[in-house]
């Protein structure tokens, strides 16, 4: 993927006069921003690593959202809607436009969103060598089964997709779960991101199907995982963890500590799943990474 086409197709969902005010802005918000912001009512924003920032001259209307969801779909708004139960969708080369609205609650699960309030348009970037340093001193560790962990928004997803390509590169065969499209950005089965020449993708599986046909079939060296957020995706990590196979994966956390307060996590602890977590911080605008080990 060049290093703008991620901003270039965030860009392309906007209405045109919103997307002529965001390329207006010019190569440094190209650059640096990290997600679009639509809300009714309120002018459309960036968001940066310090913070959101308005562009534009004027309030996003519910009928600007609605274009976005259907260029992101190709379908109408209303169809689009009937279909989203996730609360995003995503699109070519990564990008997950995330949903928020009016829900529609049936036998006591989301099933769909009626009308959209707002919404968010992550824009995915590969960031080389980012993760060389981690990466050489995970190496030096052997290589343990690794959780990527921070909070929501602080580039968890972007530190996996270098060092699932920092490990392919090095000869290691890995597979990678990308259940929402977004790690490796397949289009038509081809990855928009490098992500190495013996990396294997499975796209749109749940994680536990994923990583059982994976292991039986494409013999891993690395298995590699976005965002454990529910028990099952927890069973999986551990199904995985007894069959030889290296793990890498991420979660919602800041800390190794939150970790251990939040239920969902404590088999991964309490067996040992996972040897190392690599915590991402941000100082002053700048990621940092900060390695841990893990303890029952």
């Amino acid at each position: 993927m060049r290093d703008n086409e991620g901003f270039e197709n965030a860009a392309a969902l906007l209405p045109a006069d919103m997307r002529q005010a965001l390329v207006a802005l010019g190569e440094p918000a190209r650059r640096t921003v990290e997600e679009l912001r639509l809300r009714s009512g309120r002018r459309p924003s960036l968001l940066l690593a310090e913070g959101e920032s308005p562009f534009g001259e004027r309030a996003v209307q519910p009928r600007d959202l609605d274009t976005v969801l259907e260029n992101a779909t190709r379908a109408s708004a209303h169809t689009a809607l009937e279909c989203v139960a996730s609360g995003f969708v995503t699109v070519r080369g990564g990008c997950r436009v995330g949903l928020c609205g009016e829900t529609v609650v049936r036998e006591g699960g989301v099933r769909s969103i009626r009308r959209l309030s707002s919404l968010s348009i992550r824009i995915p970037r590969q960031h080389r060598g980012c993760g060389g340093e981690l990466y050489a001193r995970l190496l030096e560790l052997g290589l343990p089964d690794t959780l990527i962990v921070s909070p929501p928004g602080a580039g968890k997803t972007t530190l996996l997709r270098e060092l699932v390509r920092l490990a392919s590169e090095g000869g290691r065969r890995v597979s990678l779960i990308d259940e929402r499209a977004e790690i490796a950005g397949v289009w038509e089965g081809l990855p928009l991101f490098d992500l190495g020449p013996c990396t294997d993708i499975m796209t749109g599986a749940p994680k536990p199907e994923a990583a059982a046909m994976l292991i039986r079939a494409m013999n891993p060296q690395l298995l590699a995982m976005d965002e454990i957020t529910t028990p099952e995706d927890v069973e999986a990590a551990r199904s995985a963890a007894g069959c030889g196979v290296r793990l890498l994966a991420t979660a919602h956390a800041g800390s190794a500590r939150e970790l251990a307060q939040r239920a969902v996590y404590r088999p991964l602890l309490e067996d040992a799943v996972f040897k190392a977590a690599v915590v991402i911080e941000r100082r002053a605008g700048a990621r940092r990474y900060r390695l841990e080990e893990l303890c029952p």
